[in-house]
């Protein structure tokens, strides 16, 4: 059997790898330094990014599917990395967009400590592929490296985000 990272027949069995995560990624979707000041505004910020680049037409919609997702418990996942993540009928395609926080925002965390680094991730209800939970997983693997969360946080520019997301050095 195959599967379909977005646009790469795989195995069944085969990982999925730093690099594929990057087809999910773009720069229409980057804020290498957030304004917002608390979650809410971090949630409007990053859902204006998917409603200006199109992938979304309906704000209304991702931001209430955010905030009850964010009732079912915080997606400030610690290490001061938030994922806020759902399926949504607003997304036709699995995509995340990334947002930097210098200052740190309270997100509830699991570890109390601010926010620097979001990755909000959409899904339609249902994806033939079944990316979505492949995609959650790699990416919180990705952040769960302390090499890659030093270097997020000092990332200014797309083309060093992407680096750091498709393990280059």
């Amino acid at each position: 059997m195959q599967v379909i990272w977005g646009t790469k027949k795989i195995e069944k069995d085969t990982p999925m790898e730093n690099r594929d995560l990057i087809e999910f990624f773009d720069e229409s979707l980057f804020i290498s330094s957030l304004a917002a000041k608390n979650k809410n505004d971090v949630f409007e910020e990053l859902v204006d990014l998917f409603v200006q680049a199109k992938v979304v037409r309906k704000k209304d919609i991702l931001l209430e599917m955010l905030h009850k997702r964010e009732t079912l418990g915080s997606t400030g996942i610690g290490k001061n990395v938030a994922i806020p993540h759902g399926r949504t009928t607003a997304a036709i395609d699995v995509k995340i967009a990334f947002g930097r926080s210098d200052k740190g925002i309270s997100f509830d965390a699991i570890d109390g400590k601010p926010v620097h680094l979001i990755f909000v991730v959409l899904a339609p209800p249902h994806d033939e592929n079944n990316k979505y939970l492949p995609v959650l997983g790699k990416l919180v693997e990705v952040v769960s490296e302390k090499a890659n969360r030093d270097r997020l946080r000092k990332v200014e520019t797309y083309e060093e985000f992407i680096k750091v997301m498709s393990g280059e050095k």
